[in-house]
């Protein structure tokens, strides 16, 4: 993990300060999750950078566990949070692929613009769905840069080997739904605001 905490490390200053590229897509996507809480529910949000939207759904559910793995990123999760007088989020370092949870332990795991940075996303979905009760729901939104843009698939390798990439796994919009089927999901909810955006996808574990 610590290569990776390095390289998000040196991006969080410059990540904390960038704008959102599509608001209306935004909270769109904040609408269409929020409609599934209750105010009783556990959330789990990995890679959830500076805790934006962690700090923008926490009024809304009982608790939220943020993990990331930049320690940088987390002070200013924390800092935003200790600004906005939030109580029920707890920030933390971790990597989802090695860190221990318990199954059956949360209503709702969040992974906003990360699946496509992890180096073995289908152990992680399935790590996921073992973390969720039934009926849980798994809410992500991923670069399906496989549509539009796979000669990255190509250079990412070198790009990584000189770290000035993370790890990013070219996916297409299908192999995406098919990673979140073969792990047991049921997709509830399939969005894509335009043809080169993130696909937003609401996927759940049956009861």
């Amino acid at each position: 993990m610590a290569e990776l905490s390095a390289f998000w490390d040196r991006m969080a200053a410059r990540y904390a300060a960038q704008p959102i590229a599509d608001v209306d897509a935004y909270q769109t996507k904040l609408a269409r999750t929020r409609a599934w809480f209750t105010p009783d529910m556990e959330l789990f949000e990995f890679g959830c950078g500076t805790g934006g939207t962690a700090l923008a759904h926490a009024p809304h559910v009982r608790h939220i566990h943020a993990i990331d793995f930049s320690a940088r990123m987390l002070d200013i999760a924390r800092q935003r949070a200790a600004e906005a007088g939030i109580a029920n989020v707890t920030f933390e370092q971790g990597d989802i692929a090695t860190m221990s949870v318990a199954p059956a332990s949360y209503d709702m795991v969040l992974a906003l613009s990360v699946l496509h940075l992890l180096e073995d996303k289908q152990a992680v979905i399935a790590k996921v769905f073992d973390m969720l009760r039934p009926g849980g729901l798994f809410v992500s939104s991923t670069a399906c840069l496989g549509d539009s843009m796979k000669l990255l698939g190509y250079v990412a390798p070198l790009g990584r080997l000189l770290g000035l990439m993370p790890p990013l796994d070219v996916m297409s919009h299908p192999q995406l739904r098919d990673a979140l089927t073969d792990a047991g999901f049921v997709i509830e909810h399939d969005w894509r605001p335009g043809p080169r955006a993130a696909v937003f996808i609401i996927a759940r574990k049956p009861a």
